[in-house]
């Protein structure tokens, strides 16, 4: 079976399972997504531990039911290929397999024995798979699914699992990461809208994923962390990680969404990071900033984030207002509007909170409002300056609108490099790009050209005329800390070689035509003259 067979497999897996919960009254149920995702991840790491067992045990490859031949080894035997096995796969006990629990399927009360077997997984699994609050509290793997259910939960739950064992994974794991983006986006494409809600998710485009990290990482590097401190469900994370290598980083998050943090464990699942999965903070990143070394806040040698970019945080921005958030926030924090509280500026906030998050020798590739780049006056003004002075700014790419469907806010990606002590790239890529119809909004997609035009252009430093200027630290202090490239682009005037001759016969014919100008005007006007006399006014 082909790779393309199995992606296809994976996504009639997918409908069937959303089939099953809109057949028992859970389609488009808040809880519809919790259910899907998990009895998904359940099919998944029990194919994974399969695949895993019959690397370390290959007699199991040939056995009639791997799954009996492997409740076949003993005790002792047992646990040394989990200990073989490492801790990037779940353990799995026979009681745990898919298998096990189809055999049991028409027992009493089967819905409580399908629910018990996934939190003990989860129990089983819990140092490692689990997701912590920033209170240190722990989300485990696994809720019990069947409770949402009002009533058949027995039937709803060998619906379940008489669908996973329709045909399995294993042989797929050999895949790498544009398998699992696919299928991760596929998963979760009806429970990762812009929901509008106070803390709603913001799902990055990969076009705009792809350009942060081949622009963030463009040699080997080895033992680096990578961190957002908005991950929702972890675009712009894996998208860096494999950038850099799976195995070659560490990746830490917070996002104030239990939603989307599930959803990242499961993302760091599907592509191998499951190391990291311990650095997965659900949680305010403003108000409690999790990640510390000590009582100081931990350092990042990568940083990405889409953060929202207005929202209501009225409720605690006056607990920020104090001496140990002096540094973090030296641009100041965003006052609170009279009218449309919804619409306080939390964009600014998150971007002076990863400038201060960055290493010594620290990079970041930030998306910020396209106004951000030009404002006049007030912290953005100050946040740009600061960049400037301090020559931590790499450049600009400005994108094209709708880039993201969900809003139509023009946005820009801010690439921060503390190693860059010399020239800016300014980049100007609002004209790239085909307009879709994506459901009621419109979207913008950029070609693979396009995409690896603006990734070529800003690597190599490329001045190209309307689209790309290469300016000093200087410049830009001069343009009034503007990072917009069109206020820097060369006005063209073109020149033409006339001989004298030529030149006498324009301005002749110039004259001409001012003259029958002129001469229409007069006519017009002794016209009207002649109209306003017949008029009488009563």
């Amino acid at each position: 079976m082909t790779t393309r067979d199995f992606e296809q497999k994976t996504k009639e897996l997918i409908d069937t399972l959303k089939g099953i919960c809109a057949s028992y009254g859970l389609g488009n149920d808040g809880n519809e997504f919790k259910i899907i995702t998990q009895v998904f991840l359940y099919k998944f790491m029990n194919d994974k531990f399969a695949f895993e067992l019959k690397q370390k045990r290959p007699a199991l490859k040939t056995a009639e039911s791997w799954e009996q031949a492997a409740a076949g080894l003993s005790e002792d035997d047992y646990e040394m290929v989990l200990m073989e096995i490492g801790p990037e796969t779940a353990k799995l006990m026979p009681r745990h397999f898919i298998s096990t629990l189809w055999n049991q399927q028409y027992d009493p009360d089967f819905a409580k024995t399908f629910d018990d077997t996934l939190r003990d997984i989860a129990v089983v699994n819990v140092d490692i798979f689990s997701v912590k609050t920033e209170a240190g509290s722990k989300i485990t793997l696994f809720d019990r699914v069947s409770e949402f259910v009002t009533d058949r939960r027995d039937d709803f739950c060998r619906a379940l699992i008489n669908t996973l064992g329709e045909f399995s994974f294993e042989h797929i794991f050999t895949q790498k990461y544009d398998f699992y983006a696919a299928i991760f986006e596929y998963l979760i494409k009806d429970y990762n809208k812009d929901s509008g809600g106070k803390y709603a998710e913001y799902y990055t485009p990969h076009a705009v994923a792809k350009i942060m990290a081949a622009i963030l990482v463009t040699e080997k590097v080895q033992n680096v962390t990578a961190y957002d401190p908005s991950a929702g469900s972890g675009t712009l994370l894996m998208n860096l990680a494999h950038a850099i290598g799976e195995q070659r980083c560490t990746i830490y998050s917070q996002d104030i969404s239990q939603k989307s943090s599930s959803l990242l464990r499961l993302n760091l699942i599907l592509n191998n990071l499951v190391h990291s999965i311990q650095n997965i903070i659900q949680g305010n990143t403003i108000l409690h900033p999790y990640h510390k070394d000590g009582s100081a806040l931990r350092t990042f040698d990568y940083i990405v984030s889409n953060p929202p970019f207005k929202m209501d945080f009225s409720d605690f921005r006056d607990q920020l207002d104090g001496k140990e958030n002096k540094e973090r926030f030296f641009a100041g924090l965003p006052n609170v509007p009279k009218k449309a509280k919804d619409k306080m500026a939390v964009y600014q906030l998150f971007l002076q909170h990863i400038i201060f998050s960055m290493a010594e020798n620290g990079k970041a590739a930030v998306v910020v409002p396209t106004g951000f780049i030009t404002a006049q006056s007030g912290i953005d003004k100050k946040i740009r300056q600061k960049l400037v002075d301090s020559k931590m700014l790499a450049g600009v790419v400005s994108m094209p609108s709708n880039i993201f469907a969900t809003t139509g806010t023009n946005v820009s990606i801010l690439f921060l490099d503390k190693t860059n002590q010399g020239d800016v790239v300014l980049l100007d890529a609002s004209n790239l790009g085909k307009k879709v119809k994506d459901g009621k909004n419109q979207k913008t997609l950029l070609s693979e050209e396009e995409e690896e035009r603006i990734i070529t252009t800003f690597n190599a430093k490329e001045a190209v005329d309307d689209f790309s200027v290469v300016v000093s630290y200087a410049d830009i202090a001069a343009k009034n800390y503007s990072l917009s490239a069109g206020q820097y682009f060369d006005v063209k005037i073109e020149y033409i070689d006339i001989t004298p001759a030529e030149f006498e016969a324009k301005m002749k014919g110039f004259s001409s035509t001012l003259d029958s100008l002129f001469a229409e005007s007069k006519t017009l006007e002794s016209e009207i003259k002649k109209q306003l006399k017949g008029l009488r006014y009563e």
